[in-house]
């Protein structure tokens, strides 16, 4: 069992379905001989040749396009798009097209793809490096929407997308890439998608997170847990479909919620999660739903860039209010 990175584990994933499923090929920008941009591809070209691992133009839309005809072919392609900012040109064929073949055919025909893509900020970069548009992807019928938060949970997730007879987007966050190892076992054992994951379990108050998120809220946990505040976090990791039974049930048992993301916050998936909890979770509630938040801008340069970024301080402080309701 190795200590590795979500980055790695993002490859050794790959490397592992694409030696135990010829179906399976790799394409996007620079993913063949510079292993990708933040070389989550690294070596896949010399263990598995050109044919299977492909170097594309700069063209998202392209990427989207030739994925979905693939997959309607019988492959099944896991394209990289560079940043989640360059994403937005794939919409129309994830719309239009991946989510609606399986529709479209009535059964006939499924679209077995991947579309993977860094997402997030954290790292310093340009604003189109650095947004988180889950929201924006979820609100579209027909896909799976997965965000992991650690090597282990990014490993297990991602055999189970490639694995998914219909299309996944898998957003992978940036900060995390290499922030910190984890003991992952290259033993072919998926993640079940659409389910929670309970990180840590308490009565008083309920975190809700994905992606780096989860990060700061087993931070916060810490720092509450160290005043005699029992916290449970729960890393939602599908958003798409979305486990809201597991949800419920823990705040069934807290009584109160605090949803963490760095999206910005106007119609981001918190409130979604919120509204949910307001149609079957209302009377379990001891304290009104809060969420903690990036800002409705666009994610700011380096300098205010931890100011954007929900912070466990920040956290810590709304689950606080939380508490003070009876």
């Amino acid at each position: 069992m190795a200590q590795i990175t979500l980055v790695e584990a993002v490859n050794l994933a790959l490397r592992h379905e694409m030696a135990r499923d010829a179906d399976v090929v790799v394409l996007g920008q620079d993913v063949g001989r510079d292993g990708g941009v933040f070389r989550a591809t690294l070596g896949l070209l010399d263990a598995f040749g050109p044919g299977r691992v492909i170097d594309t133009p700069l063209a998202e839309a392209l990427i989207a396009g030739m994925s979905i005809g693939m997959a309607a072919e019988g492959l099944k392609p896991v394209a990289e798009i560079q940043f989640s900012g360059f994403a937005y040109t794939v919409i129309d064929q994830i719309l239009n097209h991946a989510g609606r073949l399986r529709h479209r055919t009535q059964g006939r025909m499924r679209c077995p793809m991947v579309l993977r893509t860094p997402c997030g900020a954290g790292i310093h970069a340009p604003e189109h490096h650095s947004e988180s548009p889950e929201a924006m992807f979820a609100h579209i019928p027909g896909i799976r929407v997965v965000y992991p938060s650690s090597p282990r949970r990014a490993y297990g997730l991602l055999l189970a997308a490639i694995r998914d007879p219909d299309p996944v987007l898998f957003l992978e966050p940036t900060r995390l890439y290499r922030l910190f190892k984890e003991e992952v076992t290259d033993n072919g054992d998926a993640l079940a998608l659409d389910q929670c994951i309970t990180l840590r379990e308490g009565t008083d108050i309920t975190l809700v997170s994905w992606g780096a998120m989860v990060y700061e809220s087993l931070a916060a946990a810490d720092a509450l847990a160290a005043e005699g505040i029992a916290v449970e976090v729960i890393d939602v990791a599908t958003l798409k479909p979305l486990d809201m039974d597991t949800i419920l049930a823990s705040v069934a048992r807290s009584g109160r919620c605090v949803i963490v993301s760095e999206a910005a916050r106007t119609a981001g998936f918190a409130s979604e999660i919120a509204a949910n909890l307001a149609d079957d979770g209302l009377l379990t509630l001891r304290a009104p739903v809060l969420r903690v938040t990036g800002y409705d801008t666009v994610v700011p340069l380096a300098r205010l860039e931890n100011h954007y970024l929900p912070s466990a301080e920040r956290i810590v402080s709304a689950a606080k209010h939380a508490m003070t309701f009876s």
